[in-house]
C-alpha cells in the first residue's frame, strides 16, 4: 500500500486543492503610479516590525507592517473607497479599497469616516484606538493585491533607481 492510500479523503482533497490553487493564479496588477501612494501617518514614520510572508497562506507570520504613530492620526495613503470599519476579534479595524485589486487594512484604528465613503489619498480617515497592539502608539497597515497580502513599504518608499557614485578624492 502507498502512503497516498492510508491518508483520510478529505485531507487528499484538502492537499489537492491546495496544489490547485498554488499552480498559476491571476497576473499580479501593475504596482500603483508613482507617487500615487503616501504614508498613513504624518511625519517621520518608524517601522517597528517589518512584513514577514509566511512559506504558506495559512502559516503565522506578519501581513502587514507596524507604524509608529506620533500624534494618532491616521491618513488614507491612496484614494480609495472605505469598504469596511468595524471589530475584528478584539480590534477595530478600518479598510479601503484603492481599486486595481489594492486594499489597506488598518487596525487599531477607530474610523472616522463610513462604510461607502470616496477618500483622498492624505485625508483623515481615523485615529489610532487604545486597544493595544504594541508597546507604544502604533498601527498596523496591511496591503492586500488580488488578494494576497503584500509588503506595502515599496508603495510609499522611494523606488527611483540607486546611483553609485565614486568616493571623495577617487575620482
Amino acid at each position: 500500500m502507498t502512503a497516498r492510500k492510508n491518508l483520510p479523503r478529505p485531507l487528499l482533497m484538502a492537499a489537492a486543492i491546495g496544489a490547485l490553487l498554488s499552480i498559476g493564479g491571476p497576473a499580479p496588477a501593475a504596482p500603483p503610479a508613482e507617487g500615487l501612494w503616501e504614508w498613513p501617518l504624518s511625519g517621520g514614520v518608524p517601522v517597528l516590525r517589518h512584513f514577514d510572508r509566511p512559506p504558506e497562506r495559512w502559516m503565522a507570520g506578519h501581513r502587514g507592517v507596524d507604524l509608529g504613530a506620533a500624534d494618532g492620526v491616521v491618513l488614507s495613503p491612496a484614494d480609495g473607497v472605505v469598504v469596511f470599519t468595524g471589530t475584528v476579534v478584539n480590534r477595530p479595524v478600518l479598510t479601503i479599497d484603492h481599486g486595481d485589486g489594492f486594499l489597506s487594512s488598518f487596525e487599531p484604528v477607530t474610523a472616522s469616516v463610513v462604510k461607502g465613503a470616496s477618500v483622498q489619498r492624505g485625508q483623515v480617515v481615523g485615529s489610532i484606538s487604545s486597544e493595544p497592539h504594541c508597546p507604544g502608539p502604533c498601527v498596523h497597515w496591511g496591503v492586500r493585491e488580488n488578494g494576497e497580502y503584500i509588503n506595502p513599504l515599496p508603495l510609499v518608499s522611494d523606488r527611483r533607481p540607486s546611483i553609485l557614485l565614486p568616493l571623495a578624492g577617487t575620482g
